[in-house]
């Protein structure tokens, strides 16, 4: 998800990284280069060019304004192009970040199978080049590949590129930092040196390990609020009349195309509607791409957001290539994000980049997944584990597509006594595909492992009942999934076909919680647990999503004790409170009565997940959680209202966090299997938190039945839980002391000491309550049965009508 703020001027926009709409280090498993990022420094940080200059924080990237010395007079567009309006005198701010990236238009559905890789297609929809060349001859096809070859990517043997954390296995000499401090790096290129062992196996994928150095140091995603002015995008100085922007590759590659967009900005329009492309070996000498004889100018934007592909005439061989902006829009300044696509060269003198591979010792089903896709999926894993799976819906989407989920249990179907219920939940934004494809993956290796005897899993599904939601948005992923991984842009998918952000939909009860205890109305008069919906949320005209009345519904019919909300555009886990108790505040630390379980909660996923603990890790934008130890509370980070994580704290005993699972929001397939190695142990561990505090069953002492509803209150902590209809409850608690109260109407409450230790296992914490008399008169007189006389006499005197 990468959150978006509450308040006014940030609620509309999250400003977008450099190279991609979705977040920053949008990398391709494919990609010769992944994210690679820049950074721009102030004038005194540098000597050798005019204003803005730009110092390396990715290994192989770096870009320059051409200074007054270097520029030289540019042959005039065509004629079909806009008017040129380098004379504008705008006042521009120079961007403190630059992203440009380098990826592949190639896919490798088995890297190192004998697949070779292939030209990728500009998704449906998506115009083509406006200059193009004529047809080139077809390249000569890999053996047994009945496909045919793009004449941009010739038939070469599949390189395998890529291990830790998703990003692109590079040799040692192009992960070493190539600036110092006369660059503007404080810390002369240290942060970017390889490891001294680069072969050291990754953990649980049995690859090399490269460092997952290549990742952001500030965010293009971002905004006045985290100190960008400027919105994210490159923006030439407003009196630099032939601006340009280079990419440094770090060797030689074949560029086939660019993808743009302009500024992502509410303050104003920037964007560039035509440009050039050069390219270079030794950045003294500069070719110009061409269509035939006449140099190329490529159309760009017409709009800020909408991601424009051009694939270029033909491709070229180069290191260096640089974009040269010719016009923009007219009342706006030449500003751009770019990505930049190439294919990978044969490299024999490094053999390390020709052996990584992106692959996964799990045999599942690595793909994006559209609606009908995935209904399919989950169908099989249901015929492969008939005895352990259901296929259920808890209801439909604005478009009327089912929202399916799968249970795994040892009996599916029924809640058992003693056993608790956790789900995940994903595809919240329909754009933040790699959670959906995660709960895909999750469901698959259940089943498999499961009847392979695996020890792990059988406890896991034998003893918690588990649900896996893995599209809560599905109208929004079908637009998404329709436009592709490259193309679908920060927001495109992100809302429901109504235009509703559901994570802002749910309804606010931390408003209502906060007022009644700066009234002191909390726990006698005002309940701290189980708040019903307002009045104004259930009436039929409010604006409640149908997928967001489908969750709640789902959410009082069972009852869970944990669950995660999965999303993508970061790599951080948050926890509740969401919103922040100071309205006016845009983010201020708000925790729960349960703080220390939320934190160990999301300790526990954060701590055993290979991209978030990577000692290499870097920020996906402005914020660096990594010295946190990827985990923050969610209103300090952003305040937001009517999260799904506040709303199943206060209206049920469910205990969710916020998983932001990836810097890039929509990965490319590619990536997948190494996603899922990033994620596998983290999703197994967090299931088996399900276990953790006490647990036990609320009885009648008299009849021995299970007494629903009861109130387990902790002492020292605000926020009770309730047993279920059967009279179990799970309270989720740290390790240690705890004096727990058991109540319900009508009987005597109980209270004992209950002890929680770091072992495996809630700790049992069984209560048996005895009725009150006026309970035992009720339940008699409700029968029809004879009053024995001294129960008459009794309730005389208590009405005050005996002696």
């Amino acid at each position: 998800m990468a959150r978006q703020s509450s308040k006014p001027h940030l609620g509309a926009h999250t400003h977008q990284w450099q190279g991609h709409p979705r977040g920053a280090d949008h990398h391709r498993g494919l990609s010769v280069l992944q994210a690679l990022f820049v950074h721009i420094h102030p004038p005194s940080a540098v000597t050798r060019s005019r204003g803005w200059a730009v110092g390396y924080h990715g290994p192989l990237v770096q870009t320059r304004r051409r200074t007054r010395t270097q520029r030289k007079t540019d042959p005039p567009p065509p004629a079909d192009t806009p008017t040129p309006r380098h004379t504008q005198t705008h006042s521009v701010a120079h961007p403190p970040v630059l992203r440009p990236r380098l990826s592949l238009p190639t896919r490798l559905p088995a890297p190192g199978l004998g697949v070779p890789a292939r030209l990728r297609r500009p998704a449906p929809g998506v115009q083509q080049p406006a200059l193009r060349r004529g047809p080139a001859p077809r390249p000569a096809q890999h053996p047994g590949d009945p496909r045919p070859r793009d004449p941009h990517c010739p038939a070469t043997p599949p390189r395998p590129l890529g291990v830790g954390a998703g990003l692109p296995g590079l040799p040692p000499e192009f992960l070493r930092a190539r600036s110092g401090i006369e660059d503007g790096d404080q810390d002369d290129g240290d942060r970017c040196e390889e490891r001294d062992d680069p072969g050291t196996p990754a953990p649980g994928a049995g690859l090399p390990a490269l460092p997952p150095r290549i990742r952001p140091v500030v965010s293009p995603q971002s905004g006045i609020e985290d100190g960008d002015q400027y919105d994210g995008a490159w923006c030439a100085e407003p009196d630099d009349p032939e601006p340009w922007l280079e990419v440094d590759a770090g060797r030689p590659v074949r560029f086939t195309g660019v993808i743009t967009q302009g500024k992502n900005s509410i303050w104003r329009y920037d964007w560039v509607t035509s440009y050039k492309v050069q390219f270079s070996n030794d950045r003294s000498k500069w070719l110009w791409g061409r269509n035939g004889s006449q140099e190329a100018v490529f159309a760009g934007n017409s709009d800020p957001e909408t991601p424009v592909l051009r694939l270029l005439p033909r491709a070229e061989v180069a290191r260096y290539v640089r974009l040269l902006p010719q016009t923009w829009y007219q009342n706006g300044s030449a500003c751009l994000r770019a990505e930049i696509l190439a294919c990978p060269l044969p490299d024999p003198n490094n053999p390390l980049v020709q052996g990584a591979k992106l692959i996964s010792a799990d045999r599942l089903d690595f793909r994006h997944h559209n609606y009908k896709e995935m209904r399919k999926l989950m169908k099989q894993v249901n015929e492969d584990c008939p005895n352990i799976t259901r296929i259920y819906s808890i209801g439909k989407s604005h478009q009327g597509l089912k929202m399916y989920v799968m249970e795994i249990s040892d009996n599916p179907g029924q809640h058992e006594l003693g056993e608790p219920e956790v789900r995940y939940v994903a595809g919240m934004h329909g754009n933040e595909a790699l959670g959906r494809e995660l709960l895909l993956q999750l469901m698959q290796f259940l089943c498999l492992e499961f009847l392979r005897g695996d020890p792990r899993v059988t406890r896991l599904v034998t003893e918690s009942r588990i649900h896996l939601l893995p599209a809560m948005n599905p109208d929004g992923y079908e637009a998404a999934h329709h436009l592709g991984s490259e193309l679908v842009g920060w927001a495109m998918g992100r809302w429901t076909n109504q235009g509703i952000d559901l994570n802002h939909n749910f309804a606010d009860l931390n408003t209502l919680l906060w007022d009644a205890e700066d009234n002191e109305l909390v726990p006698h008069s005002f309940p701290n647990h189980h708040i019903p919906l307002p009045a104004y949320y259930t009436l039929p005209n409010a604006t409640v999503a149908p997928e967001t009345r489908a969750v709640i519904e789902w959410m009082q019919r069972i009852p869970f004790v944990l669950s995660a909300n999965l999303h993508g555009g970061e790599l951080v886990v948050s926890y509740p409170f969401d919103m922040a108790r100071s309205y006016w505040k845009a983010r201020e630390p708000t925790p729960t009565p349960d703080d220390p379980v939320f934190r160990w909660l999301a300790a526990v996923y954060a701590g055993s997940s290979l991209v978030m603990q990577h000692e290499h890790h870097r920020p996906c934008h402005t914020d660096n959680f990594a010295q946190h130890g990827s985990i923050i509370n969610g209103a300090d980070w952003h305040t937001v209202a009517g999260s799904m994580n506040d709303f199943s704290y206060l209206h049920t005993n469910c205990f969710e966090l916020t998983v932001e699972l990836s810097c890039d929001k929509f990965p490319h397939e590619s990536e997948l299997p190494q996603e899922w190695e990033n994620n596998k142990e983290a999703l197994l561990a967090y299931l088996e938190q399900v276990r953790r505090g006490i647990a036990g069953v609320v009885r009648d002492k008299d009849t021995e039945k299970g007494v629903a509803d009861a109130v387990i209150a902790v002492d020292g902590i605000n926020h009770d839980v309730t047993t279920a209809f059967d009279g179990d409850y799970w309270r989720m608690l740290t390790p240690g002391e705890y004096s727990v109260t058991a109540s319900a109407e009508g009987y005597h409450s109980v209270t004992r000491t209950c002890w929680v230790s770091f072992e495996e296992g809630p700790t049992p914490c069984d209560f048996r309550l005895t009725k009150t008399p006026k309970q035992r008169l009720r339940e008699l007189l409700a029968s029809g049965a004879k009053v024995p006389p001294d129960l008459k006499r009794r309730l005389q005197r208590l009405r005050g009508r005996g002696p």
